[in-house]
């Protein structure tokens, strides 16, 4: 791609900061939403919120246009898979699990990807990749804590969650990798959002009706985050960075994600943080970095949480 060597790098790496705070920062925000609004409708706002502000700026920059048919099943895998599936799967876990476990449990699909791409796409599985998936496995089982009190059915619920989450992100991430693009990333958002919104919306509408909200100074600037920050900006910041920087130099980095969203989780809304949470979220890091990192794969798709 032209043009790189007019973006000093210091844009690049200023960008890649950026996204690693809002999402970390986005996880207590988002426990704070749920306590006034319901998973379905936090969904369905953000979904709107980044619908508008993403189809503004693909119009204004020409770059809203249908997309063609070769590209037509991985906007609907983005769209059901990655955004409805995911998004209401942990916005459902984050009222049952703390939101800074759940950033960790969620970081985990980068592990299951491993596995999934030597299925589907016929990658390698080498020792460096059965240690990674396996450091993971165990920081998940420590993450638990099961030499303490049995966890509640509640917490093993959400739990469960936060893991079909991560490994429905990760058979979106295959089926993105393994895709072969005609249009760009940034070409298609506009219509994996919108083809996510519609049908989110009227099933939230049908099953819970309108929602009575009781619309805070708080909750106006957490569903305006949502949609305009976690959403647009941080997707908009990784297509870019993604482009500019070494797939491996932002996937490491974005591994500080868990990281902000554990200390922020503990400042903001008081989450209890113990050895054991430190030593899953290094375990699961490790799993992360050594499974994945160090064997250089492609540009994943943006992180949205």
């Amino acid at each position: 791609m032209t043009g790189h060597s007019h973006h000093p790098p210091w844009t690049s790496f200023a960008l890649l900061a950026g996204v690693v705070t809002v999402l970390g920062f986005n996880w207590p925000l988002l426990a704070i939403g749920l306590r006034e609004l319901s998973p379905l409708w936090l969904s369905s706002l953000r979904l709107l919120g980044a619908t508008a502000v993403i189809a503004v700026v693909a119009a204004a920059t020409g770059n809203l246009r249908m997309p063609p048919r070769e590209d037509r099943p991985v906007v609907l895998s983005v769209a059901f898979g990655r955004l409805i599936a995911v998004m209401v799967l942990v916005f459902i876990a984050l009222r049952l699990v703390p939101p800074g476990r759940s950033s960790v449990l969620v970081w985990t699909s980068s592990l299951w990807t491993v596995p999934m791409a030597v299925t589907f796409l016929g990658e390698r599985m080498t020792r460096q990749r059965w240690f990674g998936l396996s450091a993971g496995i165990v920081g998940i089982a420590v993450l638990v804590e099961p030499w303490g009190s049995a966890p509640d059915a509640r917490t093993l619920t959400g739990y469960g969650l936060l893991l079909v989450a991560a490994l429905a992100q990760a058979g979106t991430a295959v089926h993105v990798r393994g895709h072969r693009w005609a249009s760009s990333p940034l070409e298609l958002l506009p219509w994996q959002l919108i083809i996510a919104t519609v049908p989110l919306t009227l099933a939230t509408i049908a099953i819970e009706g309108l929602p009575r909200i009781r619309w805070t100074p708080a909750l106006i600037a957490i569903v305006v985050y949502q949609g305009a920050l976690a959403t647009s900006f941080a997707t908009w910041a990784q297509l870019t960075v993604l482009r500019r920087l070494p797939a491996v130099t932002t996937n490491l980095t974005l591994m500080m994600v868990p990281v902000i969203g554990l200390l922020s989780s503990a400042l903001v809304v008081g989450e209890q943080l113990t050895f054991a949470t430190g030593v899953a979220t290094v375990l699961i890091g490790a799993g992360v970095l050594v499974g994945v990192g160090l064997n250089r794969p492609p540009p994943s798709p943006p992180q949205l949480r």
